[in-house]
């Protein structure tokens, strides 16, 4: 027996509801309690961060998945569809 305390499940990345549905994101490894960064999709500041450590909103993160089911199910996220920067190559 566990002497009745009950063991937090593993974290597991990645969980994506159903379009429409919420995210669970009670895990404190979705929350920086030090710093706000821009949130990937709208700029503002949010202590958030995604199961990537992205920092976004939970409500713009479920939106995103809303409007993205295919790509949010195949575990891409908004930050990873967004284009690279520019290679610099100098081919002198």
């Amino acid at each position: 027996m566990t002497g009745g305390r009950s063991r937090k499940p593993p974290f597991e990345p990645g969980l994506i509801p159903a379009p429409g549905g919420l995210l669970d994101w009670r895990d404190s490894q979705h929350f920086d309690r030090w710093q706000d960064h821009p949130c990937v999709l709208c700029q503002q500041p949010t202590p958030m961060r995604s199961h990537a450590k992205e920092p976004v909103h939970k409500a713009c993160a479920e939106n995103w998945i809303e409007a993205n089911p295919v790509d949010a199910r195949r575990g891409r996220f908004a930050s990873d569809l967004q284009p690279k920067s520019r290679r610099d190559d100098d081919h002198a």
